[in-house]
């Protein structure tokens, strides 16, 4: 039986589902204002409810966002010319057996997905800040709304592919999220570089 090693620490693991949790919310009672979904609107009691959960878990998002910042970011912007290979050849998934450079602790598309989230998060928290917080600036309330929706566009692209690739694509991938530990020669076809520079 292979080593299993930590790929994920318990915080993260917490931190992930907290975030991902928060998300699924906002983006259902975003849906539920955007379209008057009244069936959302019976469960909570009214829209006025669900605006105040949603601020609120909205600040439980941001906080969560944040979190993953001093993990992943770094990781993220220590992008190098395996970075541009790995995406060249679509990581393997567009052409099979292909030869790819090693990777860190996450991937080449995992970075830019990380930085893509980071910043439409970012995003979308700041505008809906204004939107909750300052309502009698008009202008201002007007761009934030625009903001808010074309992050939630990105958030909508994004998520489905992250599951996707976390599941499905990738087996494995999903016990990380749950247990925080994979296999050591999963880890060494995947994560190369994280692995010699763990020491394994």
């Amino acid at each position: 039986m292979s080593k299993m090693i930590t790929k994920a620490t318990k915080f993260e693991i917490i931190n992930h589902w907290i975030l991902a949790l928060s998300c699924l919310f906002l983006a259902l009672s975003g849906f539920a204002f955007l379209f008057h979904l009244e069936q959302l609107n019976a469960v909570f009691g009214s829209f006025a409810t669900l605006k105040v959960l949603h601020n609120w878990i909205g600040v439980v998002f941001v906080v969560s966002l944040l979190a993953t910042v001093s993990h992943y970011l770094p990781v993220a912007l220590n992008l190098s010319g395996d970075d541009i290979t790995w995406l060249a050849k679509g990581g393997g998934y567009i052409i099979k057996n292909v030869s790819l450079p090693e990777q860190d602790s996450i991937n080449s598309g995992q970075k830019l997905y990380y930085l893509a989230i980071l910043g439409a998060g970012l995003l979308i928290s700041v505008s809906g800040f204004v939107i909750w917080l300052f309502p009698a600036s008009k202008s201002m309330v007007l761009l934030s709304h625009l903001l808010h929706n074309v992050s939630f566009v990105i958030f909508a692209m994004a998520i489905p592919v992250h599951i996707y690739l976390a599941t499905i694509a990738n087996p494995g991938t999903f016990r990380i999220m749950v247990q925080g530990t994979v296999p050591l020669e999963w880890a060494r076809k995947r994560h190369g570089k994280w692995i010699k520079r763990m020491g394994y």
